[in-house]
């Protein structure tokens, strides 16, 4: 039986400058719904948030919400106007939440709400929103770029905090693990239309290819130009996506190459039997420790980076690797061992520099200098061509920079960096407000970068499918070096912690009995309860290993060209272990409350 949606809109339309942004879409958002609202950047997901929250009015349709229901924001750029402290800002207005909530969570989250708001971090102002929001107690939560800024812990700590939750949530975001974690169902927001499918953000991409091959077959009807102007794009990303699969091919070697250059540690030298080793040596750093105050941030630092490395720097927001980055590039220098650079390199820093673009000029005078020819490290490329290689249309040459979003000024500077000539590319945080086709670009161009790359992000994935090394900081002062993405790093990390995690739990278990015991055997559950309260936990997990291998095996992309009955076959399975998971869910909750009474 179909559940009645709690918010919905029908025949959706907005017009943005003299055209329709999109038209007639039509969207329904159930009690609990765990919705990825994906699309380019530029395509209206922020605009069409703000239509589902009712802070936008549109040009036409209906929109429906059930009495009483919750709807809550966090916004991509929270105002802090009029704020002098953050707590002022989870507190302001009619409908602020208990203050009790806000500090509680914000405890969890590790973020002092008395910090000025004009001199917090971009990660501070984004947990001080997120505060705001989940101490809301929203039924429906609209979450635009939730992980931007944040660290890595308090990304772990959104996603536990969200797997917990039972009221709807529609979620923005680039950042693909936590897409893939923790989303059912995918909205597509894709040249002024809306598509929707029951699948989490896992089986998108399968999805994708699948809209674009049909697509593809239904333009041979048409004539060439037409062709050449509707169909680049998509053409060109399923293409882009195939040729990856041969670099992600071409990094597990580069990887596996690494990973026997390493200690049996893996945690401190590399070793330099060969010769050929060290002439390929652009950085090298050895026995490098680096205090500030009583605080140790590294310690006795020994790494030796070859030309073609990508080096991926991971770690909590004051971890140390800022630090890290400037020693390895010669910006700062060691307190205690060495770092040489090679007296050859080159390199260009990337972040988040946007803003020094100057809105008045024209995307031509950014790439050209107001030519036509733009010169890629010694190469010449015509500018409209290099243009559609960075994903614009080639038409957008005289576009100002001031009228394109927030995205597009980002893939504009990567553009312009990475033409220049160079042998070390540093990126800090560069995936911030890029889409997931820009991603897949850049992840690309990283790839065929004929240098040295040093990489620090929070992006779990897009660390996963580039670097070959991971340098991974506790705060401790310890730097784990690791042969390949984060995902290796965690497994390491993990099975580093295991045996004192397990002691930790044995030891808790031993504290907690006597008191726990008396209060289980107040409870007067029925025999069916109590068998239900003990083993739903269980099947609870069982099923969640059942949805994601269902989720991988959906996310082939050619399973439902090639066999749609199994297609068909494991879509309905993965319905219904959703739909089993919910009520295990709610079964159990039921009789957790019934226990705490």
């Amino acid at each position: 039986m179909a559940v009645a949606p709690i918010l919905s809109w029908e025949g959706l339309s907005l017009i943005q400058g003299s055209g329709w942004l999109f038209r007639d879409l039509d969207i329904f958002i159930a009690p609990r719904d765990r919705l990825a609202l994906i699309g380019r950047n530029g395509a209206g997901k922020t605009t069409l948030l703000r239509l589902i929250a009712g802070t936008l009015d549109a040009d036409k349709g209906k929109r429906s919400i059930q009495p009483g229901t919750k709807v809550v924001v966090l916004e991509q750029d929270p105002d802090f106007g009029g704020c002098s402290r953050l707590l002022d800002y989870c507190l302001k207005g009619p409908d602020a939440p208990p203050q009790h909530e806000v500090e509680s969570i914000a405890s969890q989250l590790g973020i002092d709400l008395n910090r000025e708001a004009a001199s917090a971090s971009g990660g501070e102002r984004r947990r001080a929103a997120i505060c705001r929001a989940l101490a809301s107690e929203p039924d429906l939560l609209l979450l635009d770029e939730p992980t931007n800024h944040m660290d890595l812990a308090a990304i772990d700590w959104l996603e536990s905090w969200l797997q917990r939750y039972t009221g709807a949530f529609v979620v923005i975001s680039h950042d693909r693990t936590f897409l893939t974690r923790l989303t059912r169902a995918t909205l597509w927001l894709d040249r002024g239309s809306l598509r929707r499918r029951e699948v989490g953000f896992g089986g998108y991409e399968a999805w994708e290819e699948e809209v674009y091959a049909n697509e593809a077959r239904a333009a041979e009807k048409l004539d060439a130009k037409l062709k050449l102007e509707t169909h680049w794009l998509s053409r060109g990303v399923t293409a882009r996506r195939k040729r990856n699969q041969g670099r992600l091919e071409k990094l597990y070697q580069m990887r596996a190459q690494r990973a026997s250059m390493l200690s049996p540690q893996g945690a401190a030298k590399m070793k330099l039997a060969s010769d050929d080793v060290k002439t390929k040596s652009v950085i090298v750093a050895e026995g490098v420790s680096k205090k500030f105050g009583d605080r140790t941030i590294i310690r006795d630092f020994n790494l030796r980076i070859q030309r073609g490395d990508r080096i991926g720097l991971v770690g909590g927001n004051g971890a140390g690797k800022t630090t890290l980055l400037k020693m390895l590039t010669g910006e700062l220098e060691p307190d205690t061992g060495t770092v040489k650079l090679a007296q050859t390199l080159s390199g260009v820093m990337i972040d988040q520099q946007r803003s020094l673009l100057s809105p008045e000029k024209r995307i031509r005078d950014v790439l050209a200098e107001g030519g036509d020819w733009v010169d890629v490290r010694g190469e010449k490329k015509h500018v409209q061509g290099y243009l559609k290689d960075f994903l614009f249309d080639p038409g957008l040459i005289e576009a100002r920079v001031g009228t394109l979003s927030g995205g597009e000024r980002s893939r504009l500077l990567l553009a312009r960096e990475f033409a220049r000539t160079s042998n070390l590319l540093v990126l800090d945080e560069p995936t911030n407000d890029l889409d997931l086709e820009t991603l897949d670009l850049l992840q690309e161009v990283i790839a065929d970068y004929d240098g040295t790359v040093l990489i620090v992000s929070h992006d779990r994935d897009f660390l996963d499918r580039t670097c070959t090394v991971t340098l991974g900081l506790d705060g401790s002062g310890r730097v784990d070096i690791v042969a390949g993405g984060y995902a290796d790093w965690e497994k390491q990390r993990q099975q580093r912690n295991a045996p004192a995690a397990k002691k930790a739990a044995a030891a808790d278990k031993t504290e907690a009995a006597p008191a726990v015991m008396p209060v289980r055997n107040k409870v007067k559950l029925s025999y069916k309860d109590q068998r239900d309260y003990d083993l739903l936990p269980a099947r609870i997990e069982a099923l969640d290993g059942e949805i994601a291998k269902l989720e991988a095996a959906l996310a082939d992309g050619d399973l439902y060209t090639q066999n749609p009955a199994r297609f068909a076959q494991l879509t309905a399975a993965l319905d219904r272990a959703r739909a089993e998971k919910d009520a295990a869910e709610e079964r159990w909750l039921e009789l957790a409350e019934m226990v705490e009474a």
